[in-house]
């Protein structure tokens, strides 16, 4: 058969990072494929005489890797397939260049942060003049003209009186109770991975090719950001036999 397009790739998580199984998985879709391949390979064996060429080949260890390029990240991919932990309910993000301008005499010359989503101040990420892009030095209290300081617990920046009526640029990190999904990557002990199956289906022209993995593991998760183009993710993975000492199947129909 003839193959075109990248097909499609369903996995559903069987086990957590410390090896329990999901009793109620939920499948992850790769979204907006781009390249999909299954390599599989083996050692070569070789047995030689005092002849230049083997008088016998055998196969020695194999393996199977999936590499894929997806342009949807998911939580799903995140968490299920190579954290294997399950999220916990939340943001913790930034916020950049958020625009301000300080208060005039009589002051008091502070602007107190309001996070999104009802969120909580986390810390200071700079603040720059919006006019000029000269970044502002921080300190403990009292700024001079051309610093500021802030109150965490809070959230306020106080800026110099002789600052008045400038615009500043405020950028903050900070935390709210929901709205989203956070994973927490933690140190865990070496050995445990989570696990999960993986099909891959692909068709063209009335016939289709099915590759289903019944065991597989993440070592590689890429964010691949650019500057001047859509963000194409990184996703490998590799085999291995299940409890039935089986790996899967190849089916073309």
């Amino acid at each position: 058969m003839i193959n075109f397009g990248a097909g499609k790739i369903i996995a559903v998580p069987t086990n957590l990072a410390d090896g329990t199984a999901i009793a109620n998985p939920t499948p992850v879709i790769l979204g907006t494929m781009q390249d999909i391949s299954v390599d599989l390979s083996v050692e070569m064996k070789s047995l030689y005489g005092s002849k230049r060429y083997p008088i016998a080949t055998g196969q020695g260890k194999g393996k199977i890797e999936i590499k894929a390029k997806y342009a949807e990240i998911d939580g799903g991919i995140l968490g299920s397939l190579f954290f294997g932990k399950a999220s916990t309910a939340g943001i913790k993000a930034a916020v950049f260049d958020n625009a301000a301008t300080i208060p005039a005499t009589p002051g008091p010359y502070t602007l107190t942060i309001a996070p999104p989503s009802s969120g909580t101040f986390v810390a200071d990420l700079g603040v720059v003049f919006d006019a000029t892009g000269v970044q502002l030095t921080r300190v403990a209290s009292a700024p001079a003209t051309g610093q500021y300081s802030v109150v965490v617990a809070t959230g306020i920046y106080t800026f110099a009186a002789a600052d008045q009526a400038k615009v500043v640029k405020i950028s903050y990190e900070y935390s709210a109770a929901a709205g989203g999904n956070i994973w927490t990557i933690t140190n865990e002990t070496m050995g445990y991975n989570p696990s999960f199956t993986l099909l891959l289906q692909n068709g063209y022209d009335g016939k289709n090719l099915v590759c289903k993995l019944n065991r597989a593991v993440s070592g590689k998760l890429g964010l691949p950001l650019k500057s001047d183009d859509f963000a194409i993710y990184d996703f490998e993975a590799e085999a291995f036999a299940d409890s039935a000492g089986n790996l899967g199947y190849i089916c073309l129909f």
